[in-house]
């Protein structure tokens, strides 16, 4: 009975693969995890006191430092991303008008999901809305959908 080997041979191929998958996801998260300590002020003092441990003396002298480049490095990222979404909004400017509507309903879709996970990601950190109802931006500045694309009945059709 040849059938046997190789349900054995395929269960194994599919344990590896799954074994793979999850150590490739581990290895990405520790690798990423120190960029992570850079997203916003208070994430980059934390990690950098962590990293640097200083004495009693050194503090006064680093949080100068510290509140020089962490401003540097916010404002960087804010620049990045209202560059980024200016250049997106551009983008779905000229592209939607050579589109049909059914492309452009995949795109906004699209649109649709990338909000979402921005939105569960800020949930997840407790930074969506302040007590206030009023939608937080992170250190950055940024606020997701400021910017959205253009919808179908913004885009010229022929």
């Amino acid at each position: 009975m040849k059938i046997r080997p190789v349900i054995l041979v395929v269960v194994t191929l599919v344990i590896g693969f799954f074994l793979g998958m999850l150590t490739s996801a581990q290895l990405r998260i520790h690798r990423l995890k120190p960029v992570k300590v850079f997203y916003s002020e208070e994430k980059f003092r934390e990690g950098m006191y962590q990293a640097i441990q200083p004495t009693d003396e050194q503090k006064v002298i680093i949080d100068q430092i510290l509140n020089k480049y962490s401003k540097l490095n916010s404002d960087a990222t804010a620049t990045f991303r209202r560059d980024f979404e200016a250049r997106m909004h551009k983008f779905r400017t000229e592209i939607d008008s050579n589109l049909t509507h059914e492309q452009i309903a995949r795109l906004l879709e699209l649109d649709a999901q990338r909000m979402e996970m921005i939105k569960s990601r800020r949930n997840n950190h407790g930074r969506e809305y302040s007590d206030s109802g009023s939608r937080r931006h992170d250190s950055s500045g940024f606020s997701p959908g400021v910017n959205p694309p253009p919808t179908p009945a913004d885009s010229k059709r022929p």
